[in-house]
Order: C-alpha cells, then sequence, then structure tokens
C-alpha cells in the first residue's frame, strides 16, 4: 500500500482511490454471488409465506406465540408471528451469516493485498462493505415481512387484528402496525449486524467470527428472561425484537419502542465505529493473528460493556420506573383493559345485545401465590377475578383466570371459569366457528410508569 501523502496520490492520474458507489457496488455483487447468499434470499422471500399459510389451515395454532391465537381470524397475524420468531433466531443467524462474514472472507481468501491495490483506501473498502452487508441484510429482512404478509393475506384474509389489549384494529391500521413493527426491529438487527461486522474485524480468518452476533444475541434473550431492572431491561439492544408489540395497544406504548430502537441505534454506531478504527489500523503485510484475544478485549468486550453501562444508567436517569415493572397495579388494569375489550367481541359474536365498556366497568383484583407471595415481579402464580356489570343485571358477572406474567411483561391469562364465559367452547361468526376470545387471551404489561394508561 502507497504511503504517498494524500495530495500527491489525488493529482497523479489514475492513483487516487477508487469512488465509494463503485467499491459498493462491488462488494454487493460479491455478496449475492455467493451461493449461501442466494439460497438465504429465496428462504427468506418464500418460506414465510408457505408457513404462514400452512399454519392458517391447521386446526390447532400457535397459541403460546404472541398474535398466534389469532392466525384464523387475519391475515396480519401472520407476519406478526414470524416478525416474533425472527428476532428470536432468523435476524440474528442472518446478520451471522452476512456480517458476520463480510472481512473473515477476505482473510480466509488471501485477498486484502489485492483489493488494498485496485482500491486504494482502506476507509472506502470499510463503507463499501459495511453498506454491502447491511443492503443485503435488509433485503432478507423484507422479504420475511412481504413474503410472510403475502401468505397470511391469501390464506385467511384482510380481516380485522385483535391488539395485544383485546382492542379491534381496522385492516388498514393493522397494515400500518405490522410495517412499523417490522421497520423497528430493523434497529436490533442493525446492531446485530454492527457487532458481527466487529467480529468479524476482530477475529480474522477464524470462523468464530460468524458466531459473533448469534451468541451475543442469545445472551441477550437468556437476560430478557430474567428479572432485571427496568433500565438494563431496555439497555440492551435486543428489547426492541419485543417492544414492537406496544404499536398494538390503545393508546399505543411509544416510549419503551422509541428508547429501545434508539439504544440499538446507539450499538450499532457504536460497534461500527470500533470495527472502522481497528480495520484502518491494522498492518495488512502482517498475517500474523497475534494479539487476538487482546484486541478482543480492548476493542470489544470493554467498549460494549462499558455502553450497557453507559447506556442503563441514561435509561435510568430518563425513566421514573424501578425494579422489575410489574406491579399489581399494573397487571390489574391489564387484565382488566383486555376483558373488556374481548367481552364486546364475545357479545359480538354471539349476537347478544352491544354494551359499551363504561357500562361494564370492568376491574380485576389479583395476587401472587394465593396471597402470600408479593404481588409484583413475573411469575406464573398470578391468579386475578375479574368482574363486570351489564345494564339491568343487579348482581355482577365474575370469572377467573390464571396469569403467566413474563420478565418482559407479556402476560397470557387461561381461564378458569366459570365455563359460559371464558370456558372452552365455540362462538359461531360469520366466518364459522372461532374459539372464546374470552378463553385464553394475551396482554401486555407497560414495564414504563410513564406508559401506563
Amino acid at each position: 500500500m502507497s504511503t504517498a501523502p494524500a495530495s500527491t496520490k489525488a493529482t497523479a492520474p489514475g492513483t487516487g482511490p477508487v469512488p465509494v458507489a463503485r467499491v459498493y457496488r462491488f462488494e454487493l455483487v460479491k455478496l449475492v454471488s455467493q451461493w449461501r447468499i442466494r439460497l438465504l434470499v429465496l428462504a427468506c422471500w418464500l418460506l414465510p409465506g408457505l408457513f404462514v399459510a400452512a399454519v392458517a389451515q391447521q386446526g390447532t395454532l400457535p397459541s403460546d406465540t404472541l398474535f398466534g391465537r389469532w392466525m384464523h381470524a387475519t391475515g396480519w397475524a401472520g407476519p406478526l408471528v414470524v416478525l416474533g420468531f425472527a428476532g428470536s433466531w432468523a435476524l440474528p443467524l442472518l446478520t451471522s451469516v452476512v456480517a458476520g462474514d463480510v472481512f473473515a472472507a477476505e482473510d480466509r481468501l488471501g485477498t486484502w493485498r489485492h483489493l488494498l491495490v485496485a482500491i486504494r483506501s482502506p476507509r472506502r473498502i470499510f463503507a463499501a462493505k459495511a453498506l454491502a452487508g447491511a443492503t443485503v441484510i435488509v433485503l432478507l429482512a423484507a422479504g420475511l415481512a412481504a413474503s410472510a404478509t403475502a401468505g397470511g393475506l391469501a390464506a385467511v384474509g384482510n380481516g380485522p387484528l385483535v391488539g395485544v389489549d383485546g382492542h379491534l384494529l381496522a385492516p388498514s391500521d393493522a397494515a400500518g402496525g405490522v410495517l412499523l413493527a417490522w421497520t423497528c426491529a430493523l434497529a436490533p438487527t442493525l446492531a446485530l449486524a454492527a457487532i458481527g461486522l466487529l467480529g468479524s474485524v476482530l477475529l480474522g480468518r477464524s470462523p468464530m467470527g460468524l458466531l459473533v452476533p448469534a451468541l451475543t444475541a442469545v445472551a441477550m434473550q437468556l437476560a430478557q428472561m430474567l428479572p432485571l431492572p427496568v433500565a438494563l431491561r431496555l439497555a440492551l439492544p435486543g428489547y426492541a425484537f419485543v417492544a414492537w408489540n406496544g404499536l398494538f395497544a390503545d393508546p399505543a406504548h411509544l416510549d419503551e419502542l422509541l428508547i429501545s430502537v434508539a439504544v440499538s441505534l446507539v450499538w450499532a454506531a457504536v460497534a461500527t465505529a470500533l470495527a472502522y478504527r481497528l480495520f484502518v489500523r491494522r498492518d495488512f503485510t502482517n498475517g500474523s493473528e497475534d494479539g487476538v484475544e487482546r484486541r478482543a478485549l480492548a476493542f470489544g468486550v470493554l467498549p460494549l460493556a462499558g455502553l450497557l453501562a453507559l447506556t442503563s444508567g441514561a435509561v435510568a436517569v430518563a425513566t421514573p420506573s424501578t425494579g422489575s415493572g410489574i406491579t399489581q397495579a399494573k397487571v390489574q388494569q391489564s387484565v382488566a383493559t383486555a376483558f373488556a375489550h374481548l367481552y364486546r367481541l364475545q357479545t359480538e359474536q354471539l349476537h347478544r345485545p352491544g354494551v359499551t365498556e363504561e357500562q361494564l366497568r370492568v376491574s380485576a383484583a389479583c395476587e401472587r401465590g394465593d396471597g402470600h407471595v408479593d404481588p409484583q415481579g413475573p411469575g406464573n402464580d398470578w391468579r386475578c377475578v375479574v368482574t363486570w356489570h351489564l345494564p339491568g343485571v343487579a348482581a355482577p358477572g365474575t370469572a377467573v383466570y390464571q396469569l403467566d406474567v413474563a420478565s418482559d411483561g407479556r402476560l397470557m391469562a387461561d381461564g378458569d371459569g366459570p365455563k359460559e364465559v371464558n370456558g372452552y367452547f365455540l362462538v359461531r361468526t360469520p366466518n364459522g366457528d372461532a374459539p372464546n376470545p374470552l378463553w385464553q387471551f394475551d396482554a401486555r404489561i407497560a414495564l414504563l410508569s410513564s406508559s401506563a394508561t
């Protein structure tokens, strides 16, 4: 690589750095010419649609997945089910295959010197490779979203979607929510891609670089399963793969989503900057990989650990919530709100006289461990008694639910009677028999105090 001053190289005809746009096109062609990338593109644009269409025709639905129990009712549930799976597994694996190998491939092939002689700018090589990798990742994510949406609409139709609090979203609102949810999921995906770039630069030809984004995603998933403080939970970029479901509440829980997206973008910027600094300072004339452990600690583990501490501190200062964010009052409010919305839906399905939520005056009394456990935090030992009132009826109605409250705020309610209210039975709808909406339902607890409605 030439050591002449930049001004000298600029004046010599034909010796200046190649424009970034040309290098970007070159790197993009290199990526998409690989058989594994082409196979991933084909799979992302075909398999989700086939999966959603096949599941929608089955008698048993993935009810343990958010929106899974509504896949028979509307095609808009399918892309949200796929998004939940993609955030946990598909997107991290895709970033590993693409970003985790974009620099390491040159090390394995020994082509760095040829590339540097041809382009004459490590900075432009880095920019082109990072942009090409991000383009392919966005293309793969867009395929997952488009295929799942097309499969759901083709198999089930353009019906209204039941939100996370039980209220109905018109098809147009559901479409906007699905598009926005997938767009927000790009932020943590890009954060994992940036971590993959960093791992690819740090570890060189080692295949361990491919595992860095996937292992990071698994570690964040395991952390999200723990009863972490709210500030630390939101400081992990992986929470944005969960926070999107707040878009489907009324009103939408936007503060958690905006914070998690902002945190993910900060992680993406910092990891990319670390990879860039390490790359441009690299000695390409020396093929030795001595000091990999020291560089991984100095440019990878320690900076990202410091970033986690910094972002968690910033979130703690900016938000008023402490502890897990799951309190008795929030659980009761979430259950009562969802029950009121779904009771009206059941009333319509059974062709009973309409009733408003103001007339129902739904309330919930919830406790943990039969009153022997402090009623806060996640757990599967929550129990709620829901009470409501019907116009012209003196005695209030009651129903019992067993709850499983996850540490990320998701609430799963299982009806425990009476059978005619929340027992397992089918209700007749214009489209045929459907499960009782009050039998089992999902809801979401706003972890931030300012999110509570």
